[in-house]
């Protein structure tokens, strides 16, 4: 096994990298809403498209998209399936025909209700952890937009 002698490979190494803890922190508050969206019937992308239609609706599969950063090759598929679900329904825009667009059906009007405790219970988890005040959950929040934006400008 090669250790990292070379101290200009200090760089390379995982605990270094701000990507990894980012990486890892998604991977973990995925897995903290699984069973909280299974009761739901969802997949957490899911749940991410109907936040975003519930704020408003109907909307363009473009503009979902750039809400949620995911491009129209990933959104589509994740969109057929809610719409297979009975969760949303997909349209051409009559004005025109290039754009989708897509609506909540009343049953995924219907788990807006039962999606409200979910911050509530994630936040409750998150509480459990004396190391991570509120105020610091808060101030990372803040922090972590500040470096999707800036990310967002560079691609």
């Amino acid at each position: 096994m090669e250790s990292m002698a070379n101290p200009a490979d200090e760089v390379l190494r995982l605990d270094r990298q701000l990507c990894f803890p980012l990486y890892a922190a998604s991977n973990i508050l995925t897995r903290a809403y699984r069973p909280l969206l299974d009761q739901l019937g969802l997949t957490y992308p899911q749940y991410l498209v109907l936040l975003v239609l519930w704020e408003r609706a109907p909307r363009a599969v473009g503009e979902i998209g750039q809400q949620l950063f995911l491009d129209t090759g990933t959104l589509t598929p994740l969109l057929k399936r809610m719409e297979a679900a009975g969760l949303v329904s997909r349209q051409r825009d009559p004005e025109d025909e290039r754009r989708v667009i897509v609506s909540l059906t009343a049953k995924g009007s219907d788990l807006r209700e039962a999606a409200r405790a979910i911050p509530a219970k994630m936040a409750g988890r998150m509480g459990t952890d004396p190391e991570l005040s509120l105020c610091e959950a808060q101030t990372l929040h803040e922090t972590v937009w500040k470096l999707i934006r800036s990310l967002n400008l560079a691609v």
